[in-house]
């Protein structure tokens, strides 16, 4: 955005200061002109008034000896037509085209004394041209050859001023309009930082009062906004984590409750009763797990976000995880659901690929353990696999099942909290799996990727690209 900014501002330096050089100079170059055509106007003048003492008493000495004083002087050439003769001095030729125009012109009492506007890099030299004698009577004609190769040299001389003068402004126009650009612009990008760090941890510290007033105060503003919101951010989670916590208490002892009341109940449709509320009660206790460890998940999401540890625990192989060996706890813990569902399980890496990840060696069985889970609940009856390999710098944790898979909509919004897909709603669950899962592979330098599983079933995927350096810690009760 500066650069943009500079960008503009750069033209529209540059066009002011050309704008001011073209007039400076336009009006030296008038100047020039004007003083060179008054002087010489005034030489011709005198020269012409000369001639006419000359023509009145037919002595021409004197007038001949100023013109030569006068070429010589100016290097200047004259030439004078009277009823005598015509006079020459300056080896100006009579007889050469614009001359003898000038001499035809000024017979007819018709004075050429305009000179053309001087150009500094012009060339050649101009005449200008006049009559004199009586009111009644032309006597004769001057013509003089204005030499301006001086008035060239002083124009030159003004434009290099003017051009060192015009780089001089548009460099400090140019320095001037980049300190004003950082200093309106830079509150403007602190704020954009601080946009994104809350969007990614919750909560940004206070921004600096820099700037114009108006972004000073909007800054301010802001750092009101987002302290308030991480507040109330920061105790919404703290309050969906103590209530699920604490709500286990309570409902631990209903379950006793209920299990103790199913023990008493002798009819077969008191029985049933009793076993659909030991369900929803039951479906109760996993929600608020659940809930739970999406709480912890995220708030690990934020500590990871801001580069803390809070909470993290030493150990002598901290941070130092096989995936392998995750893995192949996971399959055998999984493998007694997954054939009480009519499937079969399978590690299909045979030997460890030496695959080690920098993460928390808890949350990575609990990401696995639930990517196995999911695939045993909905593809029941079908081929699991799980495996793990590295692909260059990667190391990939796959499961993968021949299920009914998921649509390309569905994939999207598969990890989005409480989603189910509506053709598994009469299956147990939360809807924050995948949820839990994202959250944690995301705060461990990974990241979740589902795909379709050819020719059908789901390919869920774990990808570490760059391990990041997490101490491990207690797990999420």
């Amino acid at each position: 955005m500066k650069l943009r900014v500079l960008g503009v501002l750069s033209v529209l330096v540059l066009l002011l200061v050309l704008l001011v050089s073209n007039v400076i100079l336009s009006s030296a170059g008038r100047e020039v002109t004007q003083q060179l055509q008054i002087n010489r106007v005034a030489a011709l003048n005198r020269i012409a008034q000369v001639a006419y003492d000359a023509a009145s008493d037919g002595d021409t000495t004197v007038l001949q000896r100023d013109m030569d004083t006068y070429s010589g002087l100016y290097d200047e050439g004259l030439v004078v037509r009277m009823q005598q003769g015509t006079l020459v001095s300056g080896g100006l030729d009579p007889e050469r085209a614009d001359v003898r125009n000038a001499l035809a012109r000024a017979s007819l009492n018709l004075a050429d004394t305009a000179l053309d506007p001087v150009m500094p890099f012009g060339t050649g030299h101009e005449v200008i041209s006049r009559s004199f004698g009586s009111a009644s009577q032309v006597l004769g004609e001057a013509v003089m050859e204005v030499n301006l190769d001086a008035a060239r040299d002083k124009l030159r001389y003004r434009w290099l001023v003017t051009g060192i003068a015009a780089i001089a402004l548009a460099t400090v126009l140019l320095l001037l309009a980049g300190r004003v650009t950082g200093w309106v612009l830079r509150p403007v990008q602190n704020l954009g930082a601080a946009v994104r760090e809350f969007k990614d941890t919750g909560h940004t510290p206070p921004l600096p009062a820099a700037g114009p007033p108006e972004l000073r105060e909007l800054s301010r503003s802001f750092t009101d906004m987002a302290t308030t919101l991480g507040e109330l951010i920061a105790s919404q989670r703290q309050l969906i984590a103590d209530t699920s916590h604490h709500l286990r208490n309570p409902i631990g002892a209903l379950r006793l409750r209920v299990d103790l009341l199913l023990l008493e109940l002798k009819d077969e449709k008191e029985c049933d009763a009793g076993a659909g509320v030991l369900a929803e009660l039951e479906r109760v206790e996993e929600i608020l797990d659940s809930v739970l460890k999406l709480a912890v998940a995220e708030h690990r999401l934020i500590e990871d976000s801001a580069g803390t540890s809070a909470g993290a625990a030493d150990g002598p192989d901290s941070g130092r995880v096989n995936a392998f060996v995750v893995l192949a706890e996971e399959v055998d813990r999984a493998r007694p659901a997954a054939l009480a569902a009519g499937s079969g399980l399978v590690l299909a890496t045979a030997t460890d690929p030496g695959a080690e990840l920098s993460c928390n060696r808890v949350e990575l069985a609990q990401m696995v353990g639930e990517l196995l889970n999911n695939a045993v609940k909905y593809a029941g009856g079908s081929d699991i696999t799980a495996s793990v390999r590295r692909e260059g710098p990667r190391t990939l944790i796959e499961i993968a099942d021949a299920g009914p898979g998921l649509d390309a909509a569905q994939l999207a919004a598969a990890t989005t909290r409480f989603w189910r897909a509506p053709e598994h709603s009469s299956i147990r669950g939360t809807g924050m799996g995948m949820t839990i899962v994202d959250k944690l592979a995301t705060a461990n330098g990974g990241r979740l990727v589902l795909e379709p599983n050819e020719p059908h079933g789901l390919r869920a995927r774990l990808e570490f690209d760059k391990a990041p350096t997490v101490p491990e810690q207690g797990g999420a009760s």
